[in-house]
């Protein structure tokens, strides 16, 4: 056992010393290559202004990220508090034809190292074409926990699938979690202990890996975005009581809280159509408009699949984009009011940096492509740079925390970003009232062994 975790500090040694040198090597070309492009810039009527935004901006970054990093080092996850104290609550599973993952979802729910009597699970089958049914029947006829059951007479989408659950629950905290995950043992535990121990939480985003890694580069790419995405952005918000948004595949919330504000979620519109896309973000802008904080639990883990093709991919990062787009728009019609008691400075810090990722980092990458067609040579160079530097710090993160040589990919996703999804977010910003969910449509997986094969990395780590 000495000798296992030996080698692992030794992989995480290497790894993180591979991103080190390769950000290095980054620093080093930006200093060789910086003065030849801001002469070129100079010598332009518009290069001027250009530089001195580029400054700006750049200044407001270095700045944000410092303050991100020192509450992530502040940052400790709640650890799970005892039976007695773990309040009742509800899980509701929403599932559109995922076939048999349905079942496994409910099993390593029904898994959970929770009191039984404090706990009540709800399935809810939107309509499903395939035999999703089929399986959520298997598990209400098996499991050891028992399985409240309701079924759809039509697909109406994720958002009624439940808010119908929301209406049976019996529990004082509703949990969500998407039907292609799974949970650990700890995780529902971890998740509620918030709301046992503070009042003033309204919302708990849970941490969401990839459950499918083994299907292919896009899913152990997306799992480093998604380890920064939580386990140093999220991490952050939390800090500062406002985590913008709790995740569909495992979050919780205070059930007196949003019963208040149901039916306006469920009924919501953006510019005169029904939202149909981003429920999660906008629970977690409800929640924190009436005043309650929303933090994230590092501890509460859940694996969830992911696509393992461009197309797909491209579909749900823009479904999350308009939903950012929008629910960032709704933000900003309540952070800059007296919304809650205590500090509000972090939360909108939040909100301003999401508005500038949103638009003006947009503009740059807009130039950048320009600027690379107009003088490659020159401009070239310092994207292939600016790339590197931009992809280090998920990098490091991920090869810090898991010693895996694949925080490398990191690299790799921030190039293919940078050619192959970087309009994204320009095009969600010009389409932001398109409504139509883009389904996924991911390969199955053999969740038992999938699974098994990340917690033992975990466990190993």
């Amino acid at each position: 056992m000495v000798m296992i975790r030996e080698n692992i500090r030794n992989k995480n040694k290497i790894a993180a010393l591979a991103c080190i040198l390769a950000v290095l090597a980054a620093v080093f070309l930006y200093g060789t290559g910086g003065s030849s492009a801001i002469q070129f810039l100079k010598g332009v009527v518009w290069g001027r202004a250009l530089i001195a935004v580029f400054s700006v901006f750049s200044s407001l970054a270095l700045a944000e990220l410092v303050w991100r990093i020192i509450l992530v080092l502040k940052y400790r996850p709640i650890p799970g508090v005892s039976d007695d104290q773990l309040p009742t609550c509800t899980i509701v599973v929403p599932a559109y034809n995922e076939g048999r993952q349905v079942f496994d979802t409910l099993k390593s729910l029904a898994a959970s190292n929770y009191p039984r009597n404090k706990i009540q699970l709800i399935a809810v089958d939107d309509g499903s074409m395939d035999d999703t049914w089929k399986w959520i029947k298997q598990a209400k006829r098996t499991l050891s926990l028992p399985v409240l059951t309701i079924r759809q007479p039509r697909n109406q989408g994720k958002r009624q699938a439940l808010y119908d659950g929301f209406k049976k629950s019996r529990g004082t905290v509703l949990v969500t979690v998407d039907s292609d995950s799974m949970v650990e043992p700890d995780t529902l535990r971890n998740l509620v202990t918030p709301f046992a121990l503070n009042p003033d939480v309204g919302a708990v985003a849970g941490n969401v890996r990839v459950l499918n890694q083994s299907q292919g580069i896009i899913p152990r790419m997306v799992d480093i975005v998604f380890v920064f995405s939580f386990d140093f952005m999220r991490v952050s918000q939390s800090m500062v009581r406002t985590v913008t948004c709790t995740p569909g595949a495992l979050s919780a919330y205070r059930k007196s809280v949003v019963m208040g504000v149901l039916d306006k979620w469920r009924n919501q519109t953006f510019l005169g159509r029904p939202a149909n896309i981003g429920e999660d973000r906008a629970m977690t802008n409800m929640i924190l408009r009436q005043g309650y904080d929303v933090v994230f639990q590092q501890n509460a883990r859940v694996f969830t699949e992911v696509p393992v093709a461009y197309t797909q991919l491209c579909k749900m990062y823009l479904r999350w984009a308009r939903s950012n787009v929008r629910e960032t728009i709704a933000m900003a019609s309540f952070i800059f009011t007296r919304f809650r008691r205590g500090s509000m400075l972090g939360a909108r810090i939040n909100l301003v940096s999401d508005v500038i990722k949103l638009t003006v980092a947009q503009l740059f990458f807009l130039m950048s492509w320009g600027l690379i067609l107009w003088n490659p040579a020159i401009f070239g160079s310092k994207t292939i740079v600016g790339i590197v530097l931009g992809s280090s710090l998920a990098a490091t993160i991920y090869a810090f925390k898991f010693g895996k040589i694949s925080s490398i990919l990191a690299f790799v996703y921030g190039f293919f970003f940078f050619i192959a999804l970087s309009w994204i977010k320009p095009y969600a910003l010009i389409t932001p009232h398109h409504s139509r969910w883009l389904t996924r449509a991911c390969p199955k997986v053999n969740p038992d062994n999938d699974l098994h094969h990340q917690l033992g990395a975990r466990q190993l780590t």
